[in-house]
């Protein structure tokens, strides 16, 4: 069975994350959405609203997992069995950092490999702090980010 692992913040999932979900699902048996807790940011939805949140907007998708994890990727990856991480990118500046990322990852385990995707051009715009400012000034988020999560920004604006 091959299996991917997809890490990120999430902080909220946009329509831009479920692109990539969509066209990595075709690519792998299963593909592991896991969401990273990072203690350096302050994220504006807690870990398991994330999942939950990741849950709902994933649920067309059938060969899906939702998880969480903290620490290094690396060893998440290898509790899972997997040796491919999935990134998304939507412009250089992207590829840049992930590229980096990608290449320490590899001189620490390089049995594991990272595949690159590019968002859909309709998407090659939309961050998730992007949606955070638009949605802090009551900007309208609704084509960017999938159902639940709009209604869950607008829940939390008071956080924003």
């Amino acid at each position: 069975m091959r299996s991917a692992v997809c890490p990120g913040s999430f902080d909220p999932v946009t329509n831009g994350h479920i692109d990539i979900f969509e066209r990595a699902s075709k690519m792998f048996d299963v593909l592991i959405v896991a969401v990273f807790h990072n203690p350096n940011k302050h994220p504006l939805f807690e870990m398991e609203e994330r999942v939950a949140l990741l849950k709902q907007a994933t649920s067309h998708i059938p060969n899906i997992k939702i998880d969480s994890f903290s620490g290094l990727l690396n060893d998440y990856v290898r509790k899972q069995d997997c040796k491919v991480v999935v990134r998304g990118l939507r412009a250089l500046s992207d590829f840049e950092y992930e590229f980096q990322r990608a290449l320490l990852n590899k001189k620490v385990a390089s049995e594991i490999e990272t595949v690159f995707m590019m968002t859909s051009s309709e998407y090659s715009f939309v961050s998730s702090s992007g949606i955070k400012e638009l949605a802090k000034f009551a900007g309208d988020i609704s084509e960017l980010v999938p159902p639940c999560v709009a209604k869950a920004i607008v829940q939390h604006a008071h956080k924003i």
